[in-house]
Formats: C-alpha cells, structure tokens, sequence
C-alpha cells in the first residue's frame, strides 16, 4: 500500500513540482494551498507524512503544526523553510516538526528526507509493546520509557517523542559526556539529513521543561563537543 502524503503548498509551482516528483515515486498525494484547509483536511483524515510551507494564506504553518499537535496528531511533519531563515526552523521544531528543507531544494534531498521519515515512522510502530511497565528515576524524575512519560511531583512534562529519546539516553548515562553526533545517530537515526541544530533546538527545549523540578536532573553543555546529563548532589544514579 503506498504511503499518503499530504501537501500544503500555496505556490502553484512548487505545488506541482512537489506533488509530480512524489506521485512519481509511488506516494499517494493530496496538495491543498490554504493553511485552515490543510488543517482540516489533517484532522479529518489519515495521512502517513505532511509537507507543510510555513508561508500560507488564512493560517501559517506554524499556527496549523500547533493545532495538529494540540488535537493528538502525530502525523510526521516535514516543514518547508525559506533560506537563511535559521529562526524558522528553530520554531518549526520547537512546534513539533519532524524535519525540514530549505527553499530551494532539489528533488533528490526531498525525496531522500521524505522516505528518512516514513522510515524512522515505521520502525517506531514496529517496536515490540512491552506489558511490564518499567520506571527509570533520577532525581526527581520518574521517567516511564514503555508509555514516554516523564513525572516530577506527580505531574507530568509535557514532552514531544524526541525530547523525550534524548533525555532517556542521556539519563541511562549520567556524568558520560554525549557528543551531538551520538545523540543524532541514536534519537533520529544514521540516515537522518538535517544538521546539528536540531538536537540543540531539543536539548535547549528540554532544559526548560526539567526546570520545574528544583532538584531535578541538568544538563550541561560540553563546548564543541556534546552535551552531559548531571545528577542532583545526595541524589543516586538512575534505577
């Protein structure tokens, strides 16, 4: 069964270009050109990835990845960006994309990021369901790997599934300094194309959720080279 994409794309060209080199590698596509409509269409029907422009009449894309997040959908989602423009992305991500590409790009990197995606989406649905609930502590934390849930108080951090996979490994390792090409090979994978922005941008956003517990764990940047998960002082090591 071919996998279905939906576009949202308000440029008439690069509609067509987008949806020509998809269909040509067997993707079943759907293009919309206007933000409120492609939420729409999200949220009513089933798709397997999203190529969303950030640039669109009646909602932009930030505000529609927003409205799909808040409502539960966890359809992938690859943003389109303009060049240079670093602030996109950032925000992109921090929404909840799962990747992007630059404007302009050519047909061989987005079709290589698109299938990177459907990849890395379907060996997350095929990992095995564990029944026996397993809880790692550190600090404060009581972290849940089989239902990615974090606690701290009794209230959960609100955390998106990659803040969630690095904090995991980095909790698993307290004290080993993690470079950022460790952490991009494990969380999104070797084949993953985007730089090394994108573990900053979710390590910068983890920091600020643990913050809501005054003895939770921190991490700390090791300049130039990663990053290190520190444990409260008179606290034990993860369980």
């Amino acid at each position: 069964m071919s996998h279905k994409i939906l576009v949202v794309e308000d440029e008439p060209t690069l509609a067509r270009l987008l949806s020509y080199n998809l269909s040509q590698e067997g993707y079943e596509t759907t293009v919309i050109d206007h933000g409120g409509e492609g939420l729409q269409a999200a949220l009513q029907r089933s798709f397997d990835l999203i190529v969303l422009d950030i640039m669109l009449p009646g909602m932009n894309g930030f505000e529609v990845l927003n409205r799909l997040r808040q409502n539960g959908v966890r359809t992938p989602v690859i943003i389109l960006t303009a060049r240079n423009a670093e602030e996109e992305v950032v925000q992109g991500l921090k929404h909840g994309a799962d990747d992007y590409i630059t404007k302009p790009f050519g047909v061989a990197e987005l079709l290589a990021r698109v299938s990177a995606v459907l990849r890395r989406t379907q060996q997350d649905e095929a990992e095995p369901v564990v029944t026996n609930e397993k809880v790692i502590t550190a600090g404060e934390l009581s972290i849940y790997p089989e239902k990615y849930e974090v606690i701290v108080h009794g209230e959960p951090i609100p955390l998106r599934p990659k803040e969630f996979e690095v904090l995991l490994y980095l909790v698993q390792r307290p004290g080993m300094v993690i470079t950022r090409d460790d952490l991009m090979n494990v969380v999104w994978g070797f084949d993953y194309i985007g730089g090394q922005r994108t573990v900053d941008v979710h390590v910068s956003s983890l920091r600020k959720k643990l913050e809501l517990g005054q003895q939770s764990v921190q991490i700390e940047s090791i300049r130039g080279v990663g990053y290190k998960l520190v444990m409260p002082k008179k606290l034990s090591s993860p369980k």
